[in-house]
């Protein structure tokens, strides 16, 4: 799998490169603005890239702004955005304008090569990945009057799993619950939330969506 690379620090960008070749992928460039990340995927689109959410020149949202129009440009390229802090609102931003083939990580995961490879495929695959951090956070600012009062203890649970991208498989494993166990779950996570039948996966997206978007703070 083909990954480029965009981050203003030169060390930062050389040593995600190597551990992402460790985890088996491979790098193709590493460029240190937005301007050297679009122009690179325009020439010869990756498979996926990961971008700092602050670039120069002003340091605020420049990665961001590059990944919403690589999303916008090249749909079939996965993003994966890091960031210093926990930003919920940055990656409720990222995910309704595009909510497939995104992620939102923190850099502290770049120390763990296997993680942030995971998400990379992920995205790749048009998966969605949420940094588990942001969850956590979120789920500490819950408002009153939320339709997320609606699920059960164990929905929660299995949301929260959901919005970190995790596959039913996965949250089987991690709740110690049989697949069909989840399923059922994941099913009533979407009658309560008044999805419609359509495909599971956009129906997914959209209950992620509205994980993130009622744990927000009023």
């Amino acid at each position: 799998m083909r990954i480029v690379i965009a981050d203003d620090a030169a060390l930062f960008r050389e040593g995600l490169a190597q551990v992402l070749a460790t985890a088996g992928l491979d790098v193709v460039a590493t460029v240190s603005d937005a301007d050297g990340l679009l122009a690179r995927v325009r020439a010869d689109p990756p498979d996926a890239v990961v971008v700092d959410m602050r670039m120069p020149p002003t340091h605020r949202t420049e990665g961001l702004e590059a990944a919403r129009r690589i999303r916008a440009e090249h749909p079939e390229v996965g993003v994966l955005v890091l960031s210093q802090y926990v930003e919920p609102h940055h990656a409720l931003q990222l995910l309704e304008e595009s909510a497939r083939g995104v992620g939102y990580l923190l850099k502290d995961r770049v120390a763990d090569g296997r993680e942030v490879a995971d998400a990379l495929r992920r995205v790749a695959a048009g998966g969605t990945v949420v940094d588990t951090e942001v969850v956590a956070q979120l789920f500490g600012r819950r408002r009153t009057r939320n339709p997320l009062d609606e699920l059960t203890e164990r929905e929660h649970q299995v949301l929260a799993l959901m919005a970190e991208g995790r596959t039913n498989s996965a949250i089987s494993e991690c709740l110690y619950l049989s697949p069909k166990t989840v399923e059922a779950h994941v099913r009533s996570i979407f009658a309560r939330l008044d999805l419609s039948p359509s495909a599971d996966d956009h129906r997914r997206v959209l209950a992620v969506l509205a994980f993130l978007r009622g744990n927000l703070p009023a």
